[in-house]
């Protein structure tokens, strides 16, 4: 019997795991050596910027949140279910990040489809919020564009000020 600890996948401690399995001398002291991993690599790691991608300001710590375990529980609701003791299919209803942090570790290779019904506001129960505009004074400061009240960019990127929020929560 598998043993509950009552946290989701540390995908993070995961994927360290595999990486002192495949290149254990890229390891000292339980930390990696960057230098000695990209020599074991070949060269094979890009240094710069990549040129093509979904980049915003804010997606570094949206990932680190993704990746932070959670110690939530999921509950069955026998009750409010639908032929309970048969049935191969569940409703899973709260946050969609936690929630599925939380199946990862349990259920990993055993669902076939998740459904995932995007937040949204309705009536006047604003459980999320829906407004992501930022002013574009605090925008271009966050976004390095602006130091000290001058602009040091020419490209100001006004438009990523109201998507920002909107990349981190999804």
């Amino acid at each position: 019997m598998q043993k509950f600890d009552g946290k989701s996948a540390d995908v993070i401690a995961e994927n360290i795991e595999q990486l002192k399995t495949l290149f254990p001398e890229a390891f000292t002291e339980e930390k990696i050596d960057f230098e000695v991993l990209k020599q074991l690599l070949g060269g094979v790691i890009e240094e710069r910027e990549e040129k093509y991608g979904l980049n915003w300001h804010g997606k570094r710590r949206a990932r680190q949140l993704a990746l932070t375990p959670s110690t939530g529980t999921l509950r069955p609701c026998p009750e409010e279910s639908v032929e309970w003791d048969t049935t191969q299919n569940l409703m899973i209803e709260g946050d969609n990040l936690e929630v599925l942090k939380l199946l990862q570790k349990s259920y990993a290779g055993k669902v076939k489809l998740i459904y995932i019904d995007p937040p949204y506001n309705t009536g006047k129960d604003f459980v999320y919020p829906d407004n992501f505009q930022d002013n574009i004074k605090n925008y271009l400061e966050l976004t390095g564009q602006v130091e000290g009240g001058a602009k040091i960019s020419s490209n100001t990127e006004a438009s990523g000020r109201f998507h920002t929020d909107w990349l981190n929560m999804m």
